[in-house]
């Protein structure tokens, strides 16, 4: 059971976006708009995060309805509600982690894009400037590296929160 959850969980999503993301750059090659491929990624991105919010708590349902069997009729229901509040816990912090990482990266992709070629035309303009223009480019990649913290953050609080 513990493989097909693996599996499900990991390498199911994983192969899913990459696909997705193959069938996005033959669209666009063979001259599709671009804004199409865009929202075709957003549009998948949605469906892995809706698959990996899903599946957990299904599986731990389940997982727990399994165990609850073995136990007392008078246990059985309050514990499979409350292994399925904290399954659901798992996967709404799992989402959120997904979420704050995401967005973060996209942001400071974004500040790089259009910081990283002002900063050189200002180094080719002013060679002093260099210093000036890098900061800049490292406050957009500081973006990223805060989604980042805030994502390791959030998985302490899951820990937390399953007591492990």
């Amino acid at each position: 059971m513990m493989n097909l959850i693996l599996i499900m969980c990991c390498i199911v999503p994983a192969l899913f976006v990459l696909l997705t993301t193959l069938v996005a750059i033959k669209a666009v090659k063979r001259g599709v708009d671009k804004k199409v491929a865009v929202f075709s990624q957003i549009g998948s991105a949605v469906c892995v995060m809706f698959m990996c919010f899903l599946i957990p708590g299904v599986c731990k349902i389940h997982e727990a309805a399994e165990v609850t069997n073995s136990e007392s009729k008078v246990e059985t229901a309050e514990s499979a509600e409350i292994k399925s509040a904290s399954s659901m816990g798992f996967a709404i912090g799992l989402v959120a982690a997904a979420v704050v990482t995401g967005l973060s990266g996209i942001g400071g992709g974004i500040a790089v894009a259009s910081a990283a070629p002002a900063a050189i035309a200002a180094t080719s303009e002013d060679p002093k400037a260099f210093g000036k223009s890098l900061i800049f480019v490292a406050l957009g990649e500081g973006i990223a590296l805060y989604g980042l913290l805030v994502s390791i953050m959030i998985f302490s609080k899951i820990d937390q929160l399953l007591g492990v």
